[in-house]
Parts: structure tokens; C-alpha cells; sequence
């Protein structure tokens, strides 16, 4: 700091930057970290569970967006606060890896910031809370395996597959179509799905969205959709047994790549040059049409003289074509993405059975189908609804099915809903604590009432009375030894989780509460926060 005088001689001090900080230590620091954490989970809460609440997000250009996926609610809300990015970064590391349980996972770190905020409180020290959380979620992963099912399935017989992605679907907008929407996500994953090496290619997978029409005529195509129509109005409507070229070159004269300038000083000039151009045009036709091509994809734009001569020689075409669709016909058809017309053979070209072109209610919006491929395995949901808003949705929700069905092919291990898995968990954890001596059990204690907060949010977002459901259910998982025993949120008069058709798979519910016992470790371990320029 220094201090100064102007010309008038009146003083002012000049700071240096370092000293505009802003610095938060010791217990107040966690305290802090701990309330910004906390006030991103709690957000999230009212959103758990089958009739948990949806959220409207406006974006700074009007965008909305509604939804209750945990990932894109703290995608969309541009949290500013650096701990509570933490919570961003948490659902998003779920949703990548598992796809489903987004939102549990940032109620679960809430949970647990909460318990260790009470303990930070009675004066014990950070360390030995993370310590005790991390033994307790040790034991919760080794009691998940103990209590988990193994479900068996088949390419005939889906059934367990289905109840999965209707448990997933649940809570989504569309569950009122979820045995159609979960029948689709299992069709999906199993024609791209590799059993034998319990492997599957989700690229293969195309999610193409429609407004218009209503959410049940979403159907999945075993083949290709592209949001394209054929670049003539008179060109054929319907196309069968096609053999099709795939172009990465335009259908246009080649231009120098460096900067030229062209002098035409006579009409014989021009028409040599008109001449030329047409020469190219019928060239490049005549190679398609030679390697036996029925239908042109291509990559560019080509103008209306081109597009003429296509019509004319009888050669369907569809232009401005992305390359991520590219890749997947050629992969779909069999054929070669060709980028030059001279390297053009009736080998590199794509077989399909049909190409027909499918127009919407009453408007021109027209969208091209690509049926029968040689190879079966790319296939496309076409997803129709009310608005952009619920066909958006409607992508995030049959995405999150689709994972779960991945994650059980993978690993067809389950366990139960409902919050039956987490009490079942809390109550092993209570056992283990009476074993353990020294200050670690108060920590491990306080996980055990964490995990009975999900179960209870769920309970509370069906109306009902979250400690009265809670202290029920824990007393007969108890009595029964029933740990599949979890909150009635549909009202069905049984508590039994295996009876209402309740999964999840044990991957994703281990994998919510290693993230959560993570991401809270690394909360408390922060003692010291140093900000800059003083901002908040």
C-alpha cells in the first residue's frame, strides 16, 4: 500500500492488487463452502423420485428449458459460485459414466454436507470426518453387492431390461408413454449391442427430434432419418433397392485455391467457358451414373444448373448433408465416403432397400428415410411431440433409458428403489459404527442419517409424511430383514420394491455414493479460500 499525493495535494492510497483479496479461513471457510454446496443440492431435491417437480430455465436469449435431469437443470443455471461447480461437475461426472441418478447424487452430497456441517459444529476436526465417511461408504458399496440381484436376459425374452427403463422413466415428462418409450430405449441398445463381449456402441445410435404431432407416434427406425429432402421437387418420392454414392466433393467446377481473376474479353470466350462448365457438370454425372449409382448423398450444396442435369439423367440427390450423418450411412449401407468423383467404383457404393422421402401434417417439412441397410446395426429414434420443448425432453429422458439398458448389459446386476438400497445401507452402517472406536464412528454415524435422506425427499415429493414413511420402513427392514422393503410413492399398498417393478443398477447406485463421498471430502478438505478483486 502506498500513499500519494496529487497536484492539489490532497492524499490517496493506491492498493496493489494482491491486497483487493478477499479471504475466507479456517472453520468459516467450510462453513461457506459447505452453504454454497448445499443451496445447489436442496435446489434439486423437490426434482427426486417419480413425482418429483420439473424446473423452467429461461436462458439469457429466451431459450426455456424444461426439466427435472438433474445434469441439465445445473448445466443450464450458470452457477458462478466455485464450490458449487463442484455439484455441476458432480451430476455431470453421473451422467457421463452412468447416465441416470444425476439428481440423487447431488441430494446425497447435500445430505452429507449437511450431517458433516452438524459434526464441524461439535468441534471435530475435518480430517476425521472424511475419514469416517470414507469407511462408511466402503461398507455401504460392500452391502450394495451383498443385497443386489442378478437379472437374466435374453434378445427374446426383455422383460427385465423394460422394468429398468420404466423405473428410469418414472419421473420423467413422458412417463405416461414409458412402456412404449422403455420398449424403444431396449430396441435400441440391443440392435447395436454386442452380447458376447457385453459391449455397446452407443454411436450407433442417431436421436432425431421432430415438433409436431404427438409424443406415442415416436417410433425407433432400424436405419437412418436425416432431416433432409431430395434436392429437386420432382424428383422421386420413394426409391427401392438403391445403390447409393456417399460424396465429400461438391458437384462444381474446380476452383483455384489461390486468389485469380478471370478476363473475358468475347462472347466466344464465354461460350468456351459456358462450354467447359457444362462439360464438368455432365462428367460428374456421368462417373455417378457409370459406377451404377440410384442416389447421390452429398456433402455440399450444388446450384440449380447441377441440380437440373441430376434431374434430367434421372439421378435423385440430397445435399448439405452433415459429416457425422455421413459416417453413419456409409456405415449403415456399407458404402465408402468418396472424396473425389474419379475414385467413384460400384465398390465404394451403399446398398439400401429403401429411400423414401416422409412429409409432416400440414406443413413442407419433409424428412428422408433410409430403410433395409446392409448392415442393421445404426438405427434412429424419431421423436415427435407437442413442441421443441417436450421433444427435447423427450431425447434427455429416452437418453438416460438407454444408458440404464447399457449398464445392464454390461453388468446385470440390480438393486432396488424406492430408497430401500439406502436405508438398507444406513442400517449396515449403524452396525459397522458400533464397531469402530474413536472419534471416526460419529462420522460414520452421521453418513448412516445422510443416506435416509434420499428415501425421505422421496417420500416428501409424494405427498406423504417422510418421517413417519422412513421410521416404518426402517423398522420392518429390521424385523423382515427385507432389504428390498422402500417407500410406496405410487400408492400401490405394498412396500415391496421387487412388487412395483423398482430397479436400478448396482453400478449406478455405487457409483452415486463413491462421487458424493469424493466431492464432500474434497469440500471439507478446503480451509482457506482466497478470492480476487473482493468478489463474492
Amino acid at each position: 500500500m502506498s500513499l500519494v499525493f496529487d497536484e492539489y495535494g490532497r492524499p490517496f492510497i493506491i492498493l496493489r492488487e494482491q491486497q483487493e483479496q478477499a479471504r475466507i479461513k479456517g472453520i468459516e471457510a467450510q462453513k461457506a463452502n459447505i452453504l454454497a454446496a448445499r443451496s445447489v443440492s436442496s435446489l434439486l431435491r423437490t426434482s427426486l423420485g417419480p413425482k418429483g417437480m420439473d424446473k423452467m430455465m429461461v436462458s439469457s436469449d429466451g431459450d426455456v428449458t424444461i426439466t427435472n435431469d438433474g445434469a441439465t437443470i445445473l448445466q443450464k443455471m450458470e452457477v458462478e459460485h466455485q464450490v458449487a461447480k463442484l455439484l455441476v461437475d458432480l451430476s455431470q461426472s453421473q451422467d457421463n459414466e452412468i447416465g441416470d441418478g444425476t439428481t440423487g447424487v447431488c441430494v446425497l452430497a447435500g445430505a452429507l454436507l449437511e450431517q458433516a456441517e452438524k459434526l464441524l459444529d461439535k468441534g471435530l476436526h475435518p480430517v476425521r470426518i472424511s475419514e469416517g465417511f470414507e469407511q462408511a461408504a466402503e461398507v455401504a458399496l460392500k452391502h450394495l453387492e451383498s443385497i443386489s440381484d442378478r437379472v437374466e436376459f435374453t434378445k427374446e425374452d426383455t422383460t427385465p431390461l423394460i422394468d429398468t427403463a420404466m423405473t428410469t422413466l418414472s419421473s420423467k415428462i413422458i412417463n405416461v408413454y414409458k412402456r412404449k418409450m422403455a420398449q424403444i430405449a431396449v430396441d435400441a441398445v440391443l440392435s447395436v449391442a454386442d452380447l458376447d463381449n457385453n459391449d455397446v456402441n452407443f454411436d450407433m445410435i442417431k436421436m432425431e427430434g421432430k415438433a409436431g404431432g404427438r409424443l406415442e407416434e415416436t417410433e425407433l427406425i432400424h436405419g437412418i432419418v436425416l432431416d433432409k429432402e431430395f434436392s429437386h421437387p420432382q424428383m422421386p418420392k420413394e426409391l427401392r433397392d438403391v445403390n447409393m454414392c456417399i460424396l465429400t466433393c461438391p458437384f462444381e467446377p474446380p476452383k483455384p485455391k489461390t486468389k485469380h481473376k478471370l478476363d473475358i474479353t468475347s462472347k466466344d470466350a464465354y461460350e468456351r467457358l459456358f462450354l467447359r462448365e457444362q462439360e464438368y457438370f455432365t462428367t460428374m454425372v456421368k462417373q455417378c451414373k457409370d459406377a451404377g449409382a440410384d442416389l447421390v448423398i452429398c456433402q455440399w450444396g450444388f446450384d440449380d444448373e447441377a441440380n437440373h442435369l441430376l434431374l434430367q439423367n434421372e439421378l435423385p440427390a440430397v445435399r448439405w448433408v452433415g459429416g457425422v450423418e455421413l459416417e453413419l450411412i456409409a456405415i449403415a449401407t456399407g458404402g465408402r465416403i468418396v472424396p473425389r468423383f474419379e475414385e467413384l467404383t460400384r465398390e465404394k457404393l451403399g446398398h439400401a432397400g429403401v429411400v423414401r422421402e416422409v412429409s409432416f401434417g400440414t406443413t413442407k417439412e419433409r424428412m428422408l428415410v433410409i430403410e433395409e441397410c446392409a448392415s442393421t446395426s445404426a438405427v434412429t429414434v424419431l421423436i415427435r411431440g407437442g413442441n421443441k420443448m417436450i421433444v427435447e425432453e423427450a431425447k434427455r429422458s429416452l437418453h438416460d433409458a438407454m444408458c440404464v439398458v447399457r449398464n445392464l448389459v454390461k453388468d446385470n446386476r440390480v438393486v432396488y428403489g424406492g430408497g430401500s438400497a439406502e436405508i438398507a445401507c444406513s442400517l449396515a452402517i449403524s452396525d459397522f459404527a458400533d464397531t469402530v472406536p474413536g472419534i471416526e464412528q460419529y462420522a460414520i454415524r452421521a453418513f448412516a442419517d445422510a443416506l435416509e435422506d434420499l428415501p425421505m425427499a422421496l417420500a416428501e415429493n409424494a405427498g406423504l409424511s417422510p418421517i413417519t414413511e422412513v421410521t416404518t420402513i426402517k423398522s420392518r427392514q429390521l424385523e423382515e430383514g427385507n432389504p428390498r422393503l422402500g417407500v410406496d410413492c405410487n400408492q400401490l399398498g405394498t412396500c415391496d420394491m421387487k412388487e412395483h417393478l423398482v430397479f436400478e443398477t448396482l453400478i449406478g447406485k455405487q457409483q452415486q455414493i463413491q462421487l458424493a463421498t469424493q466431492v464432500v471430502k474434497m469440500i471439507l478438505k478446503i480451509d482457506d479460500v482466497i478470492m480476487h478483486g473482493g468478489g463474492q
